[in-house]
């Protein structure tokens, strides 16, 4: 999918967030599971090694995921 990848990617992010608030919301999983999966997820970024670009574009995605976590928990914390 040359050329689609940054929509690809926003409709990924857009159906996992709708996916955790849901499951939150119907106390599927608690609360402390949900932001654990975000925070170890959010955790490989941010420990990702390679080039400038590689690193910057990681903690971009890091920076994202903290945001849906702050979305998701109640007291705004990653």
């Amino acid at each position: 999918m040359p050329g689609q990848t940054d929509h690809a990617g926003m409709a990924a992010l857009s159906i996992c967030e709708a996916l955790l608030l849901a499951m939150n919301d119907h106390n599927l999983l608690p609360e402390r599971e949900i932001t654990g999966v975000l925070r170890d997820a959010a955790a490989a970024h941010e420990n990702a090694v390679g080039d400038t670009a590689k690193i910057a574009m990681h903690r971009s995605v890091a920076s994202l995921i903290n945001v849906i976590m702050a979305g998701i928990s109640p007291s705004g914390r990653p």
